[in-house]
């Protein structure tokens, strides 16, 4: 399921050098502790919820779900940021989840 955006590809394409020193970071994180691989899916889809952004949701959604995510764990992360973050930002997390289902059908 995992879809590169234009803008990402873009950014590789004119600075590779950086583009793969920020991959091999993201792999030393992945490796740093002994999180397994959906445990961290989800908590990268937190992370981006609590950050508002948009299309690191959508990214940290398709990534979970190649982890082997469920819909309901998905939805449920966007849920227990409810009292955190409120209800409005919570609705948005709950939308950008369902575009990438909507992009799957």
């Amino acid at each position: 399921m995992s879809q590169i955006p234009k803008r990402f590809k873009k950014f590789t394409e004119d600075y590779p050098a950086i583009a793969k020193a920020y991959d091999e970071i993201g792999d030393a994180v992945h490796a740093a502790g002994p999180l397994d691989d959906k445990t961290r899916a989800l908590i990268k889809l937190a992370i981006s919820t609590g950050a508002r952004m948009e299309g690191a949701v959508h990214s940290h959604a398709r990534k979970a779900i190649d982890a082997g995510c469920t819909t309901d764990e998905l939805k449920h992360v966007a849920l227990l940021s409810l009292p955190t973050i409120g209800l409005p930002s919570m609705m948005a997390a709950l939308s950008w989840i369902d575009d990438i289902f909507e992009e799957k059908k």
